[in-house]
């Protein structure tokens, strides 16, 4: 979509929005006390959500100096600094369940003004549109950055406030939807965790009491080299420009990128970070395509990929870090660590017990990926005018209820 292309009225950005930075908070006064703020700085934000785990935190008692920085229910967050990872443009927006925070320097915060609805300012940030906008500016560049200015310069649609609010109603019932899913994924896998945990970290496994251990573990369970647990390779490249629609999840340092219409390496898949990003695990039952950001189990040896995955899940894999301007992860920095491997009994018993839990995983990934598709196909005719919503008769799903912005004053009651 262009100005060519929409119905409505064009504008800047900044006539509608304000486009705030954060503040630059000292690093020497950083805690990691999580009773205290945490701060949302370039790490913490990913393609459309924060990654509250990589937060360092603000004395809570020092909040009054700081009060034009906290972060609301609907703020919307961008990156400044390397905008543009695997996954896409690194945005975000506060959801009413997040914890009160504080911005940082070098990400900026979104709020709408007068005539410009907060969702579908949303709406706007979210979008191929805005991506296609932004990745020419910070693509070539040394340091990859973009300029509140840049931001600002943006020329978005804009329908009146009811089309505005209509248009916004839809996409947030596809995002609830989504969401919710979300938030079952992760207590079915939480709930597999934690049985790995209770089974091969702390031993409790079924029959725990009558067995016998040696070195601190069960006899008949080995302890072994990383290469001789699993088997790690690097991932393939895939220009942008390659990218054929299809069923095949494209897998980044974090999260699944694309979907393509040919896959590298077949199911089961188990990828983590190998530059940019480290520590985080992804596992898809399906065939992929891992990328170059990425290792990927190639050889199992034998072992069940279900515990494998939680093994290089309970690593500190974002330790290994080679020391470089990016962070990466080599193979070799894994190669000489030990990891205690259970038998093929306990193996067996332990896929037995996750294995229907995935298989539900697996069916709610389906069905987010499917909404998904349907609102990035959605969303550029609704913004643009192609399809007309203003005779439409919408109501509002619960999150445009409920994330509306607090007063600063009430913010950290």
């Amino acid at each position: 979509m262009d100005a060519h292309t929409s119905s409505f009225p064009m504008a800047r950005l900044s006539e509608y929005a304000e486009i705030k930075p954060g503040f630059a908070f000292k690093s020497e006064r950083f805690t990691n006390r999580s009773s205290d703020l945490p701060l949302v700085k370039g790490d913490n934000v990913q393609q459309g959500y924060i990654d509250w785990s990589k937060s360092k935190f603000w004395n809570r008692d020092d909040i009054d100096d700081y009060r034009e920085y906290l972060l609301e229910p609907g703020d919307i967050v961008v990156a400044m600094d390397r905008p543009w990872v695997n996954a896409g443009l690194k945005w975000a927006f506060i959801k009413s369940h997040d914890p009160k925070s504080l911005l940082v320097q070098r990400v900026a915060r979104l709020r709408a003004k007068e005539d410009l609805s907060q969702g579908f300012l949303r709406c706007l940030v979210s979008s191929n549109y805005f991506a296609s906008y932004i990745e020419p500016i910070v693509t070539g560049v040394n340091v990859p950055h973009i300029s509140g200015k840049q931001v600002g310069d943006f020329r978005i649609p804009l329908p009146s406030m009811e089309v505005q609010e209509k248009i916004s109603a839809i996409l947030a019932a596809y995002d609830d939807l989504i969401e919710n899913n979300k938030r079952r994924i992760t207590l079915l896998e939480n709930m597999a965790e934690e049985i790995y945990r209770e089974w091969f970290v702390r031993f409790r496994f079924p029959g725990w009491q009558e067995a016998e251990f040696e070195k601190g573990f069960p006899a008949n369970w080995r302890a072994v080299k990383f290469d001789e647990f699993c088997k790690l390779k690097r991932g393939y490249d895939l220009p942008d420009s390659k990218v054929m629609d299809g069923p095949y999840p494209v897998l980044a340092s974090t999260s699944v990128k694309t979907f393509h219409g040919e896959y590298k390496v077949k199911a089961p898949v188990i990828t983590t970070g190998r530059s940019g990003s480290l520590g985080t695990v992804l596992f898809k039952r399906k065939n992929c395509w891992p990328l170059n950001t990425t290792l990927y189990v190639q050889n199992f040896k034998g072992n069940s990929p279900f515990f494998i995955y939680f093994t290089l899940k309970n690593m500190p894999l974002e330790t290994f870090n080679s020391g470089a301007g990016v962070p990466s992860l080599n193979r070799n920095h894994l190669a000489g660590l030990r990891v205690v491997v259970p038998d093929e009994n306990a193996q067996k018993e332990f896929d037995d017990v996750v294995e229907p839990m995935f298989r539900q995983v697996d069916i709610l990934q389906e069905q987010s990926e499917h909404l998904l598709k349907t609102k990035v196909q959605l969303l550029p005719r609704l913004i643009s005018g192609k399809l007309s919503v203003e005779n439409l008769d919408i109501q509002f799903p619960p999150s445009m209820l409920n994330d509306k912005p607090e007063s600063s004053n009430e913010a950290v009651a």
